[in-house]
This record gives structure tokens, C-alpha cells and sequence, in this order.
């Protein structure tokens, strides 16, 4: 279809954000069920108060990984082929989606306290289940990208040699400088809570571009599709009956 510099110029946008979007949404669902399947882990999904953290963060991870891979597969099957009915679900699940995210933001801001001493809580697990298992692959990913991502250190900061393999790289300073990780947790969602709502917020704000070009792509398709004026009075003119 003859789509405008515009049309195109989404389409491709929404290529590059759905190959991102589904390889985001594949690791989350892998890392997921690897942690829920695990030989070593199937045993946290017990009855346990003191592993619901875990279970809870693992569910999520399954769940909202899936959803983000289908959604990113009906956004490039949309944008690929141009299937205007593709892009119109891809919308609606991208704006359910963009709603949780700003939702999530909302509550994580306001109730930073609760939802930092969960992240700790969940934390902990991971670390316990870490030194309980030898060094499981599925708990060394987990706790290495929990702890770059926090920028700390086991219970104890750089010191912690129990877990010093997933710990972030850092100076010969930040040895003595960097954090453990269940403080340095509730410090970024409880004295940071601006930042952390910053982030979803940004986050819903990328969801928002890739729906308005959701938008104007459908747009595009619908009017290539539409036969223009000209073009119909010449068929129209043809179709008329030779004088006699």
C-alpha cells in the first residue's frame, strides 16, 4: 500500500519498538518460568509465608511477560503487513497496558514505604535461595540483575564475599562505599519515590508514542485504501453506456 513519508515513518517506529517490546517481554517470560519450573525453586511455590515475596514477584514476571510478547506480536504483525484489524488490538492492549503502568507508578509513589520493604523482602529471599542452592543458574541471574540494577551488594555491601560474583563492578572506593541491598532498596522507592514514579511515567509516555503512531498508521491504511475522487468518476465515466 502507498503510505505518505508519515506512514512510513510510523511504521517503522513501530517495527523497532515491537522487536524491543517482544525481546523484553520473551526474557521476562523465560526468566519467569525458569524461576517457577526450576528444579531448585519449584520448592518456594509451597505453602511458605516466608517465600510469598518470591512467589508473588515470580507470578508477575510470568504474567506480564507474556502479555507484553503477544502484544508485540500483534504490533509488528500490524505494522509488517499492514493489517489495520492487527494494529486496532495492538492498540486496545497497549493502552490497558500504558493504564497498569501509570497505575503502578501511582501506587509504587504513594505507598513507596510498603513497596520498598516488599522489594527488600523479596530480595532476601532471592539471596537466601541463592546460598541454599550452591549457586543456582536461575537465582545467580535473578540476584546479579537485582543488584546491578540497585547498584549494591548481598546484606552486608561489598564485604559480602558469600555473593561477591553478582555484585555490580565497582573501584577500589565503591568497596568500601557501596551499600547492602535490602536498605538501598527501601532508600530508592522510600527517599526517591519522585525518580521511581519519573520512571514509570517515562515509560508510559514511550507506550503512548508507540500507540499515536498506532493511531496514524491505521489512518494511513484506511485512506490508501479509499479509491480517490478522480479515480472513481473515471470508472464511473467508463462504465457509461456509447450513445446510440
Amino acid at each position: 500500500m502507498a503510505l505518505d513519508l508519515c506512514g512510513q515513518l510510523c511504521k517503522v517506529i513501530l517495527i523497532i519498538f515491537n522487536i524491543v517490546f517482544a525481546l523484553i517481554g520473551a526474557a521476562m517470560l523465560g526468566l519467569g518460568l525458569w524461576l517457577r519450573f526450576g528444579a531448585d525453586t519449584q520448592g518456594l511455590f509451597d505453602d511458605n509465608f516466608n517465600t510469598q515475596q518470591f512467589v508473588i514477584g515470580v507470578i508477575v514476571l510470568i504474567v506480564l511477560g507474556a502479555v507484553i510478547l503477544v502484544v508485540a506480536l500483534f504490533g509488528d504483525c500490524g505494522a509488517c503487513s499492514e493489517n489495520s484489524g492487527a494494529l486496532t488490538v495492538f492498540a486496545i492492549f497497549l493502552s490497558i497496558v500504558c493504564g497498569l503502568v501509570i497505575g503502578a507508578g501511582v501506587i509504587a509513589f504513594i505507598r513507596s514505604d510498603e513497596v520498598g520493604e516488599q522489594m527488600a523482602m523479596f530480595y532476601a529471599t532471592v539471596y537466601a535461595k541463592y546460598l541454599n542452592t550452591g549457586g543456582d543458574p536461575s537465582m545467580t541471574v535473578t540476584l546479579t540483575l537485582m543488584q546491578n540494577w540497585f547498584q549494591c551488594c548481598g546484606l552486608v555491601g561489598a564485604l559480602d564475599i558469600l555473593v561477591k560474583k553478582t555484585c555490580p563492578e565497582h573501584s577500589f572506593t565503591g568497596f568500601f562505599t557501596m551499600p547492602a541491598c535490602p536498605p538501598a532498596i527501601v532508600y530508592l522507592f522510600k527517599d526517591k519515590a519522585p525518580l521511581v514514579l519519573g520512571l514509570f511515567l517515562g515509560t508510559a509516555a514511550l507506550l503512548l508514542l508507540a500507540l499515536g503512531c498506532s493511531s496514524q498508521l491505521r489512518k494511513e491504511i484506511k485512506r490508501s485504501q479509499t479509491p480517490s475522487p478522480s479515480y472513481t468518476i473515471l470508472s464511473t465515466s467508463t462504465n457509461l453506456p456509447s450513445p446510440p
